[in-house]
């Protein structure tokens, strides 16, 4: 089932809030006219009474005769003048001589003016209003019933009836259709976005959707929407140059391999030199299987399935691992490195990728450094870092912003020996512990390159027999 469009159903949630809005009015209205009338219903009854009162106490002037006076009309207006028995001693034209009043209502209004509702009376069929007050005639006390019938009333609120009930539903129309109306022109920005959105595609890079100048939700979702297109832009260039470098990277060492087979091929005229390029093309293998595990490791980390076994391990024992590994290649190069002492310090990591990381660092501090190449580790508030540093010349200054991009390199050249993914290796590694990388300048001379860690507590271990 298709779902409603958003357009209707505003303006159907505006024609019931509307329609809510006017029965609510119109009822408020129409009890507040049938209060006012009741409360002009009784007025009248007390003015009429009062007229009536000051004509009983003259002496031969029935009610009978007042017909014609202003303060009874009739067929509209009525009264009876009750003794104390409830004998009927006059009445107005339309009435008959059964008394108005009930035993217990006399004698309510012997003490006081009372008020009272009936459906009929005598000679007039009509819901009527009755005041029943004492009254004094030649030292008698009686009751005066004047009364009103409450015809004008129930046709004034018939009529505001009506009105409403024809009124109602066509201001309800009409603000329907003003609802639609809006509703379509409120939409109308959301959707020039969406053929906006609909027409932008990676062959349109910088496209972006209109942004009405509205101050409101509608403005935000745009600015959102772009801000959102630009951080999806960025990744896809960013992907696209990852997958044009790597492209560059692979082809290099396999047109080299390439070159040496087909001359190992041609031109090898003896065994020494068949051994000497199958030994220069394993090289280039070694250097593709190598490229081809850093590029897996970085889309791994990408896509946040860079696995980890962690454990706790001291700091000074991981950077003296590393240490191990690269003696020979410092003892060749006559460049000394130093380990770290033992520092008592304890991380929590995956032994594997962090040696791989900081083994990283140490093969950039020989390769590119000079002098003595040093591990450290230092402790700072909670945190550990394990530095590795040199006595070279340093990094280039505009090198430092970004020596953790992908295929970066201090001198932008392509050369063999380095794939520029060493660095963005070690920070991928050090951000999955939940920790960063970082590279300077010794203030000295050489470079300084470290990553930092949460410090974790020591783990302890019972001994047998304890």
């Amino acid at each position: 089932m298709r779902r409603v469009p958003i357009r209707l159903r505003v303006a159907g949630a505006f024609a019931v809030a509307m329609a809510v809005v006017l029965a609510g009015t119109g009822w408020f209205l129409y009890v507040r006219l049938d209060s006012h009338l009741s409360l002009a219903l009784d007025r009248g009854l007390r003015l009429r009474a009062q007229d009536l009162a000051a004509l009983i106490r003259e002496p031969g002037a029935p009610l009978a005769g007042a017909n014609g006076a202003p303060f009874v009309e009739e067929g509209e207006a009525f009264a009876q003048l009750l003794d104390g028995g409830g004998h009927v001693l006059d009445a107005t034209r339309p009435l008959r001589t059964k008394p108005l009043l009930t035993a217990a209502e006399l004698r309510a209004a012997l003490g006081g003016a009372i008020m009272a509702d009936r459906r009929s009376v005598p000679g007039l069929d009509e819901p009527s209003r009755l005041l029943a007050r004492p009254v004094a005639r030649r030292g008698r006390r009686l009751v005066l019933v004047v009364g009103a019938t409450r015809g004008d009333v129930a046709e004034a609120l018939a009529s505001l009836r009506y009105e409403l009930l024809i009124a109602g539903p066509i201001a309800l129309a009409l603000a329907s259709a003003a609802g639609y109306v809006l509703a379509g022109f409120s939409l109308r920005a959301v959707e020039s976005m969406r053929r906006r959105a609909a027409a932008i595609s990676a062959e349109t890079p910088g496209d972006r959707l209109p942004v009405p100048e509205t101050g409101d939700e509608v403005e935000r979702l745009a600015k959102t929407l772009n801000e959102m297109l630009g951080r999806l832009e960025a990744a896809v260039a960013r992907e696209r140059d990852f997958v044009a470098d790597a492209g560059h990277e692979l082809r290099t060492p396999l047109a080299l391999l390439r070159t040496e087979l087909e001359l190992a091929l041609r031109h090898a005229h003896s065994a020494e030199e068949l051994r000497e390029a199958v030994r220069s093309s394993s090289q280039e293998v070694d250097r593709l299987a190598q490229l081809a595990e850093d590029l897996l490791l970085i889309a791994r980390s990408d896509r946040g399935k860079l696995a980890l076994q962690l454990e706790t391990l001291e700091a000074s024992d991981l950077l003296n691992s590393v240490a191990s590994r690269f003696e020979w290649r410092a003892e060749e190069t006559g460049r000394p490195l130093r380990p770290p002492t033992p520092s008592g310090v304890h991380i929590r990591g995956d032994r594997i990728r962090l040696e791989q990381a900081l083994a990283n660092l140490v093969e950039n501090a020989l390769r590119h450094g000079q002098g003595e190449v040093r591990l450290s580790v230092a402790s700072i508030d909670g945190l550990v870092e394990l530095h590795v540093t040199d006595e070279g010349s340093g990094f280039p200054p505009e090198f430092l912003g970004r020596a953790f991009e992908r295929f970066a390199r201090a001198d932008e050249a392509r050369t063999r020996g380095s794939s520029g993914l060493g660095l963005s290796i070690v920070r991928v590694i050090a951000e999955a512990h939940g920790g960063s990388a970082h590279v300077s300048n010794n203030d000295g001379g050489g470079a300084d390159a470290w990553i930092v860690l949460p410090r974790a507590a020591p783990t302890i271990r019972k001994e047998k027999g304890a």
